[in-house]
């Protein structure tokens, strides 16, 4: 009568745990799994009515994605306790749920069952542990049942080492994923049974076969960013690779303690293991040192924001400087009185034309809009909040919550809504949205400026467009034929707009810094997360004429969450362009890419 209710975390699968226990109590026969999801109310019901009969054991998996189910579902358990019903229900009955924490999963059933949660190990060392000690890797059969032992020990050690790399870069958070996968225990078994299948069917280790079935297929079939399945790839092609079989091969030449052991038997591999320090440096994942800062600040920013929800939103003394209603009354006060006044369309359209030679003007045009929008937002509420405190207007619900946001110093919704991507607090992102209106004002007061402040546009995409619709109608070039040539450029500033392309300024670069000596990509000074990155020369141009040097493809984002989503124009809220920056020969692209280098038009701060 009493449900088992597995509560899901990234990275952990009870399937198989379930599996192993049905089998030790002889139940693997009676052991009946539905995936729940629209339509599948009826086939449950039928299980749980049948398991109550015959003594079976019902697993309803994702209880979170089929809402409409649970309350029907939760009076199902509710009836067990009744007397009458729980004589009815035979003894080797039990029912099994798994779900993701959710607000729909219903409360009754979390009281009266069992709660058990599975998280996958904290840390690489107890991570590898784990998969030397489950199966398939910690039966004696399957260890020892390939034809090539010496192959098969060393790239198994590669593939579980591999494993646990992908879980732990995850506390790197966009360092290390773009987005947060749920990379499991399934992912490894598959693969570590593939291998042992293709070294005993090969005579040649297909090491091609292995890395796209291993890192395109079972783990890359759960990412969905570009740039993280080029991560992903990069990450396995350090450990599926002949060089894993030399006993010097280390993984990271900056932690050499991290290693494929020799030949040896089962128990000299998790001896191995169990001799690794418990904290392992970022180099194992491939990262700077930097990357450390990074996790610890994005751990300590999710404890604060936690911490701020108990501060409280009333004072009982008005007077009181710290009273939040004064304070906001007077942050919304000072705000408006530095905003500058709206855009003026008519004016702009008159001064700057549509023009067919000059698409900068449309660019303009559609800029000033953009921003004339959000600026009517801001100045309303920032108005109305202050009415409201007055007690001139009500405090609606929308004025509420733009009321707390501005007292925990963040963007209010309301704005997000008609804004730009941003990550700033308040504060921050109001000298940002000044100094961009500024921006804006000059270039319509004094024509296009002779280099563009990147960080300063809405849509920075239409900007770009704009600026090869001007070469290939000038040149009279198919636009889609052309392509991005990139200079860094050694002057700090520009004073006269280049004849063809345009220089840009504002952008940031995190996991590199720049050797302005080489002109090339280089290490990261120790604690510098980011570095202002200099003055760079975009050129359009065919792809034939592209010189043929060593580059790392960069991408560059709007802010450095990294994740966006497809908008309904076909560009990313997030992504703008691949920049390709100078590599030294000497540091293959993969390097680059593990340290996660990548191109930002604005900080979070």
């Amino acid at each position: 009568s009493v449900p088992l209710v597995l509560v899901l975390s990234p990275g952990a699968d009870p399937n198989l745990e379930l599996d192993r226990l049905a089998e030790r109590r002889g139940m693997s026969s009676r052991l009946f799994k539905l995936s729940l999801g629209q339509g599948q109310g009826v086939f449950a019901r039928q299980l749980i009515e049948e398991g109550v009969r015959g003594g079976h054991w019902v697993f309803l998996q994702n209880c979170h994605l089929y809402q409409d189910f649970m309350p029907e579902l939760a009076r199902i358990v509710e009836n067990y306790s009744d007397s009458g019903a729980k004589a009815k229900l035979n003894d080797q009955y039990r029912l099994w749920l798994t779900s993701l924490p959710s607000e729909t999963f219903p409360i009754s059933i979390l009281q009266n069952g069992v709660k058990l949660v599975q998280e996958p190990p904290k840390g690489l060392k107890n991570n590898l542990m784990q998969s030397y000690l489950s199966n398939p890797v910690a039966d004696p059969k399957f260890f020892n049942s390939s034809n090539k032992p010496s192959i098969w020990r060393k790239m198994l050690f590669g593939l579980c080492f591999f494993h646990a790399v992908v879980q732990e870069r995850r506390q790197f958070g966009p360092l290390g994923w773009n987005r947060m996968y749920e990379f499991n225990d399934t992912d490894r078994r598959i693969s570590v049974r593939q291998l042992n299948m293709f070294l005993d069917e090969n005579e040649e280790v297909p090491y091609d076969a292995l890395l796209y079935l291993t890192g395109q297929c079972n783990y890359g079939g759960r990412v969905t960013d570009d740039w993280d399945r080029r991560c992903i790839v990069a990450t396995l092609s350090l450990y599926l690779t002949p060089l894993i079989l030399e006993d010097d091969y280390v993984f990271s030449s900056d932690a050499p303690n991290y290693y494929a052991p020799p030949f040896g038997e089962y128990e000299s591999y998790v001896e191995y293991i169990r001799g690794l320090p418990s904290q392992q440096p970022p180099a194992v994942f491939g990262l700077h040192e930097n990357a450390d800062i990074t996790k610890d600040e994005r751990e300590t920013r999710v404890l604060l924001e936690a911490t701020l929800l108990t501060q409280p939103r009333e004072s009982s003394d008005v007077d009181s400087k710290l009273d939040p209603k004064a304070t906001v009354k007077d942050l919304a006060h000072h705000v408006l009185l530095r905003l500058p006044k709206l855009f003026d369309i008519e004016e702009i359209q008159r001064k700057h034309p549509i023009d067919y030679s000059q698409s900068m003007n449309t660019v303009l045009l559609q800029e000033t809009i953009r921003y004339r929008r959000l600026l009517l937002i801001v100045r309303q509420t920032l108005t109305d909040i202050q009415d409201a405190i007055s007690g001139k207007v009500v405090m609606s619900a929308d004025l509420e919550e733009v009321f707390n946001a501005m007292y925990d110093g963040k963007v209010p919704d309301v704005w997000k809504r008609q804004s730009y991507p941003s990550l700033k607090p308040f504060g921050s992102y109001v000298s940002d949205l000044i100094e961009r209106l500024g921006f804006l004002q000059k270039w319509c007061d004094e024509g296009p400026p002779p280099m563009f402040w990147i960080s300063g546009f809405f849509f920075t995409q239409s900007f770009l467009t704009g600026v090869m619709q001007n070469y290939a109608r000038k040149w009279k070039v198919e636009i889609d034929k052309l392509v991005w040539k990139f200079s860094v450029l050694a002057e700090e500033t520009c004073t006269t707009a280049p004849e063809d392309g345009c220089c840009i300024y504002g952008l940031f670069l995190e996991g590199a810094g720049w050797d302005p000596v080489n002109a090339a990509i280089c290490e990261s000074r120790p604690k510098e997360l980011f570095m202002k990155f200099p003055l760079l020369r975009l050129l359009p141009c065919r792809s034939q004429e592209l010189p043929d040097t060593p580059v790392y493809r960069c991408p560059c984002y709007k802010t450095t969450d990294r994740r966006g989503v497809l908008s309904t124009t076909g560009h990313s809220t997030n992504f703008i362009l691949t920049i390709d920056l100078p590599r030294h020969p000497a540091d293959s692209e993969n390097h680059w890419v593990l340290r996660g280098v990548a191109l930002f038009t604005q900080l979070p701060f």
